[in-house]
C-alpha cells in the first residue's frame, strides 16, 4: 500500500527540493510514498484569489478564510484521510506519532498555516490532530511538515534500506542513541573505545546502553524520568551520578 501525503500550502514550491533527495525521495521512487499539494488560492472566489482576511477583534496578521480552506481540503480529503494541523500550539510530534501514522494511515494532509494562521472554526471542524515540532515559531508550517513527513517515511515498510535502522535510532527505547565511531581507530589522538574493538557483543551492548543513559541523562533528563520505573537500580544510579557530577 502506498502512503499518500498531501501538503495544504500557499507555497508548494517549498517542498520541491525535499522530493529530489534522501529517504522521502527514495520512498517515492519505490512507489511506497506519494506526495501532492493543494493550494487554497486555487479555490478563492474572486479574481484576486483572496485567501485571507483581517482578524475579528483586531491584531497583527491576516487569517486564512475558512470557506476557502474547506473547499480546498474537500478537493483532496477522503474517508481514510487524517488531517494534521501543523502548529506550535499542538502536541509535540515524536517517534511514537511517526510510527503510529505510518502504520495506521493511508492518507495524511498537513495543514501548513501562514500569516496569523487558520480560522479556528476550520481547524476545529477539520483537523484530526494538532502537532508541533517544538517550542518555537516558524514563518509557516511547511518546514515543520517536512520534518514530520521525513520521520513518518522512515517507518513505512521498505523505505529504509535496512529495516533495523528505524528501530535502533534515538527515542525508540526511550533514550537517545549511543555515540557512533568508524575508521580510523585513532583520530587526532582520540582512540575509539576499546570495548568496541573487542568483538564481545554482550560487552558492546552493555557499553552502548550505559552511553545511552549517560547521554540522555545529561542532554534530556526529562526522557530518563519518563522511563524511570523501567530502569534497573544500577541504571538509575548511573543517571543520578550524571546529574550530581555533570559527567559525560
Amino acid at each position: 500500500m502506498t502512503l499518500r501525503m498531501t501538503a495544504f500550502t500557499l507555497f508548494p514550491k517549498l517542498f520541491e527540493p525535499f522530493l529530489e533527495e534522501g529517504v522521502f525521495a527514495r520512498g517515492i521512487r519505490k512507489s511506497l510514498i506519494s506526495f501532492d499539494t493543494v493550494n487554497p488560492k486555487d479555490f478563492a472566489a474572486d479574481a484576486r484569489r483572496t485567501v485571507d482576511g483581517h482578524p475579528f477583534g483586531g491584531g497583527d496578521g491576516m487569517v486564512l478564510l475558512p470557506e476557502v480552506c474547506h473547499a480546498a481540503l474537500d478537493s483532496v480529503a477522503g474517508v481514510n484521510t487524517k488531517v494534521i494541523h501543523v502548529s506550535p500550539a499542538g502536541k509535540v510530534f515524536n517517534n511514537a506519532w511517526a510510527r503510529r501514522l505510518a502504520a495506521e494511515t493511508e492518507h495524511i494532509v498537513f495543514l501548513c498555516g501562514r500569516y496569523a494562521g487558520f480560522d479556528e472554526r476550520f481547524v476545529k471542524n477539520r483537523a484530526d490532530y494538532e502537532l508541533s515540532i517544538g517550542d518555537f515559531v516558524l514563518s509557516g508550517g511547511e518546514p515543520a511538515a517536512v520534518c514530520m513527513m521525513d520521520s513518518i517515511a522512515r517507518f513505512v515498510p521498505g523505505v529504509l534500506g535496512n529495516t533495523v535502522s528505524a528501530n535502533a535510532d534515538s527515542f525508540e527505547d526511550g533514550l537517545l542513541e549511543a555515540p557512533q565511531y568508524t575508521h580510523p581507530a585513532d583520530f587526532a589522538g582520540q582512540p575509539v573505545p576499546a570495548v568496541l574493538l573487542s568483538g564481545n557483543h554482550a560487552e558492546i551492548a552493555r557499553y552502548r546502553r550505559k552511553q545511552q543513559l549517560r547521554r540522555t541523562a545529561l542532554q534530556r533528563p526529562d526522557l530518563v524520568l519518563r522511563i524511570w520505573d523501567s530502569l534497573s537500580r544500577s541504571e538509575q544510579k548511573l543517571a543520578e551520578d550524571v546529574w550530581k557530577t555533570g559527567l559525560k
